[in-house]
């Protein structure tokens, strides 16, 4: 009778360790190439109102989100030096906007000029590695 009891304690104990495991926080999810998600980084957001005159410095692998007022279709760039950043104009997509911005090419630093034909801001990008 005992061998039985004991018998059934240890079922009864293997059946809630496997349950207690089952409850455990799962393990993180490899990284790498595997064909998992990965996480793109945030963009680097400017507001064209406060930005002029200043240096912006962003990782190669980013970008640089210009918040505009106004349409955002307007916007172009001029940029000193297109082999650190090329410019991307904003567009409308059916109800989404979406701001220029900039992306970097190489490290280095260059001056850009935005203008939408009526405000025209200046300032230098510097892409880090």
């Amino acid at each position: 009778m005992r061998s039985r009891f004991a018998l059934a304690a240890a079922a009864a104990a293997l059946a809630l360790t496997g349950t207690l495991t089952g409850c455990s926080s799962p393990s993180p999810s490899p990284t790498g190439t595997g064909g998992g998600s990965q996480q793109l980084p945030a963009p680097v957001i400017v507001d064209v109102s406060k930005v002029g005159g200043t240096t912006v410095s962003v990782p190669l692998g980013n970008v640089i989100d210009v918040n505009v007022a106004g349409d955002v279709t307007k916007w172009s760039a001029d940029v000193a030096n297109p082999d650190i950043v090329s410019f991307t104009k904003g567009r409308k997509d059916g109800s989404a906007e979406f701001n220029p911005g900039f992306e970097p090419v190489a490290a280095g630093s260059t001056g850009v000029t935005m203008t939408d034909g009526a405000t025209k801001v200046s300032f230098t990008i510097t892409v880090t590695k």
